[in-house]
C-alpha cells in the first residue's frame, strides 16, 4: 500500500489532471456541487443525470463535532443487534449538517449542456429545481443519444439569477443491439467509508479509470448504515461523506454507473422487508431505505431490477435482492424466496428472449459461492437451497452464461461442482475491508481462484480473431492484474 508522502503525491496528480480537463467554476456564494454529479441507466439512446446541491465546495471538517448513538444500559452487554435505541446524542446546538464529513444541501436549479464529442454545438435542458424533500437531489433525463459515442457534458447551478458552480464531464453509450464492438466494464462492492485506503478515498477509483471503462457496476454495500444511521438525516449522511470524497468524485464525471443495493445500503445487515430490528435501527426504517437509495443514485422512477443490451456481444441482468425476499429464518421450501416470482419469470423470460452473446447477470449476492456454513442471506447458502438450486439450473441451461456477484469480502471464481455455473465475486474497495475467508481456504471442489484481498473485477467483450470473447480480469486495487480467465463464445 502506499502511504504518506506517495499517497499525497498520487493525489495531487489526480486532482490536477482533472482540473486541467475539467476546469470548475462557482460563485462566491455557491451552490455548489460537493458530491458532483454522476450518469447513470445508459442505454444506446439515453441515460439520468444525477446531482445534488451544496451549500459549500466541499464536505465539513474531518475534526468537527460528531454525533453519538447511546443505547438503554440494559443492552450493553446484549447481542448488538438485539440493543434498542435510548438517543440520538448530538454536540449543542448541532444537527446533520453541521457533524464531521457532511455536506449540507442548498436550495437552487440545475440544468445539463451535453454533446457528442467533437460536434460544435451544445443540446441544453431545462433548469430543473433540486428537491428539498429528497436531499437537494435532481434526476435529469436525457434522451435521443447517438449509440457508440462518448458525450462531453457539463452540470451548470445557479440560485435565482445568481449563476453557481458548473462541473464538466464525459460518458459513453451503448453500443446499439446489433453491433459488434470492445466493451469494458468494472464491477465492485464493500466500499466502507472507515476503510478508505487513499488520502482522497479509495485507490481503486483511480485504477479503473485507466481502463476507460464503457460502465462501472456498483453491486451493493455502497455505504454501511447500520452503526449511525438512526435517522433518514443520518442515511443520506452516508451518502453525503462518501460522494464527496475525491476518488469518487472524479470518477463519476467520467464513468456512467448502475447502481444495486444490498443490505447494508438498504437497512442493516442482512436485512428482509419485514423484519422487526427497529429497536436497533431507532426512527429509521426499512421503507425509508429504499426511498433513499433512489433518491441518492441515477435510477430514475424504473423498478430496481433491471437489464440492459451492450451491443451484439453483451446483455447484463441486474436483479434485485432486497425488496422481495422472504425472511432469512423462514424455513426452506418452494415458498421461500430472494427475487420473489415476479422477478424470477422476469428474468428468466428476458433471458430466453436475448440474442446477445454473452448474457451475464450481476448479483448484489452469491449464487454459486461457497460461502461461510453460518450465513443464511445468499442463493448459495442453505437457506435458500430449494430457490437456488432452481436459478443454478436455469442459468447452467444457458450458453454463454455467467454471475458476477459483490457482497462478499474477497475476490474468488467459482464453478458450481453439480450444474457448472460460473460465479465471479469481484471483491471488497479496499485492502482493510477484505476478510471473512480464509487464503488457505481453498475448495477445491468450487474454486479456481481465491484472492482475500480489496480490489475491482473488469470484463472486455471483444472479438479479437473473429470470435466473440469475454475476459474477466482480477485487480488489486492499485489496479494490477492479479487473475485472468477468457471464455470464447459456444
Amino acid at each position: 500500500m502506499l502511504t504518506g508522502k506517495t499517497q499525497a503525491t498520487t493525489m495531487t496528480s489526480v486532482l490536477l489532471i482533472l482540473a486541467c480537463v475539467w476546469p470548475a467554476s462557482a460563485a462566491a456564494d455557491g451552490p455548489y456541487m460537493a458530491t458532483g454529479f454522476k450518469v447513470g441507466e445508459v442505454t444506446d439512446t439515453g441515460a439520468i443525470v444525477w446531482t445534488r446541491l451544496t451549500l459549500r465546495p466541499e464536505p465539513n471538517p474531518s475534526d468537527g463535532p460528531m454525533v453519538a448513538i447511546k443505547y438503554r444500559a440494559a443492552d450493553e452487554k446484549t447481542d448488538r443487534r438485539r440493543r434498542t435505541v435510548e438517543a440520538v446524542v448530538w454536540p449543542e446546538g448541532a444537527t446533520v449538517a453541521d457533524i464531521r464529513d457532511a455536506a449540507p444541501g442548498m436550495a437552487g436549479q440545475v440544468r445539463v449542456h451535453y454533446r457528442a464529442r467533437g460536434a460544435s454545438e451544445w443540446t441544453i435542458t431545462g433548469w430543473r429545481d433540486v428537491d428539498a424533500e429528497r436531499d437537494f437531489t435532481a434526476q435529469i433525463q436525457l434522451t435521443e443519444l447517438l449509440s457508440a459515442t462518448r458525450y462531453e457534458m457539463r452540470v451548470e447551478s445557479r440560485s435565482g439569477e445568481s449563476p453557481g458552480q458548473m462541473l464538466h464531464g464525459r460518458f459513453k453509450t451503448a453500443p446499439a443491439p446489433n453491433e459488434p464492438a470492445r466493451v469494458v466494464f468494472t464491477v465492485s462492492t464493500g466500499q466502507a467509508y472507515g476503510d478508505q485506503d487513499h488520502e482522497g478515498g479509495y485507490y481503486i477509483y483511480p485504477a479503473m479509470l485507466k481502463l476507460d471503462p464503457s460502465f462501472f457496476v456498483h453491486t451493493g454495500d455502497i455505504v454501511y448504515y447500520d452503526r449511525l444511521a438512526k435517522t433518514v438525516g443520518l442515511a443520506r449522511y452516508h451518502w453525503q461523506r462518501m460522494y464527496s470524497r475525491p476518488t469518487n468524485v472524479a470518477f463519476h464525471r467520467q464513468v456512467a454507473s448502475y447502481f444495486i443495493k444490498d443490505d447494508h445500503d438498504a437497512w442493516l445487515n442482512d436485512c428482509w422487508p419485514t423484519m422487526d430490528d427497529r429497536g436497533f435501527m431507532g426512527d429509521f426504517t426499512f421503507e425509508q431505505g429504499l426511498g433513499v437509495f433512489r433518491e441518492q443514485v441515477p435510477m430514475g422512477p424504473g423498478k430496481t431490477y433491471r437489464t440492459y443490451r451492450w451491443g451484439k456481444d453483451l446483455q447484463v441482468w441486474m436483479p434485485e435482492g432486497r425488496d422481495f425476499r422472504s425472511p432469512n429464518t423462514m424455513p426452506d421450501g418452494p415458498e421461500k424466496t430472494i427475487w420473489g416470482e415476479q422477478q424470477k419469470a422476469w428474468l428468466k423470460r428476458t433471458v430466453r428472449e436475448s440474442d446477445a452473446t454473452f448474457r451475464l447477470v450481476i448479483s448484489p449476492t452469491p449464487i454459486v459461492g461457497p460461502d461461510r456454513d453460518n450465513k443464511a442471506d445468499n442463493h448459495s447458502n442453505r437457506a435458500f437451497t430449494h430457490e437456488g438450486d432452481e436459478v443454478r439450473r436455469f442459468l447452467a441451461s444457458q450458453k454463454n452464461m455467467a454471475v458476477l456477484c459483490g457482497d462478499r469480502h474477497w475476490q474468488y471464481k467459482s464453478i458450481h461442482p453439480r450444474t457448472g455455473v460460473r460465479e465471479y465475486s469481484c471483491g471488497p474497495a479496499s485492502d482493510p475491508h477484505a476478510g471473512g475467508w480464509q487464503q488457505s481456504d481453498y475448495r477445491a471442489g468450487y474454486h479456481r481462484f481465491l484472492a482475500v484481498r480489496g480490489g475491482f473485477l473488469s470484463v472486455t467483450i471483444d472479438r479479437p480473431a473473429g470470435k466473440p470473447t469475454a475476459t474477466f480480469r482480477y485487480h488489486d486495487v492499485h489496479g494490477r492484474v492479479r487473475h485472468e480467465d477468457v471464455l470464447v463464445a459456444e
